[in-house]
């Protein structure tokens, strides 16, 4: 019995010895978490009133981006807006306005992807008078002068009205397309004749 007891301490020892090994080495192989916030989704820095504008290549300003406030996160490089508007003011062509209540930017600033309350505004040009697109969600390409939705649109000019799904914007060419499930009322643009008297 003396002798079993005896050798019982060293099994144990070596037991503990054993496990505590195992355990240092599955913690050194453990992925090391950083401590320097990099992979939060926290702010990095915040701007309030801020106006974005982009100058082409000739000096002439492109268009202007606003808003009330600019979020920037490091750890994906993106950016959120609260209460955007993407103007364009360009020589020919009437000013477009496009505002919502929220929006993102992404990481090169290629792609600006806006939310709720989402407006876009081509001022009266000539006898054109003013047309509003009204819509959820709008994605806009700002240097291509792009935007499209998937979402329901209403579209106003004057006194005709377009309803749809779905919308793709060429700034460019000037072009409005409505996707699917369109209807609407378009008001005749031909001036009546007064009858000979």
């Amino acid at each position: 019995m003396k002798q079993w007891s005896s050798a019982l301490l060293p099994i144990t020892i070596l037991t503990i010895l054993s496990a505590l090994t195992f355990w240092l080495r599955y913690a050194t192989e453990l992925d090391e978490t950083r401590g320097d916030g990099k992979h939060r989704h926290d702010p990095d820095y915040i701007v309030n009133d801020a106006t974005v504008r982009k100058v082409g290549e000739q000096g002439q300003l492109e268009y202007t981006l606003q808003a009330a406030e600019i979020r920037h996160y490091p750890d994906d490089d993106s950016v959120e807006l609260d209460q955007p508007k993407l103007v364009y003011l360009q020589p020919k062509k009437a000013p477009l306005t496009i505002s919502a209540a929220r929006g993102r930017l992404s990481a090169k600033w290629e792609r600006v992807d806006l939310d709720e309350q989402v407006e876009l505004r081509r001022e009266a040009i000539g006898k054109q008078p003013p047309l509003v697109v009204e819509t959820s969600q709008l994605t806009v390409l700002p240097d291509e002068e792009k935007a499209f939705t998937k979402s329901p649109v209403a579209i106003t000019e004057g006194k005709s009205w377009l309803k749809g799904v779905g919308l793709q914007v060429d700034h460019k060419l000037q072009t409005y397309l409505l996707e699917s499930r369109v209807t609407g009322e378009i008001e005749s643009h031909l001036a009546k004749k007064k009858p000979k008297t």
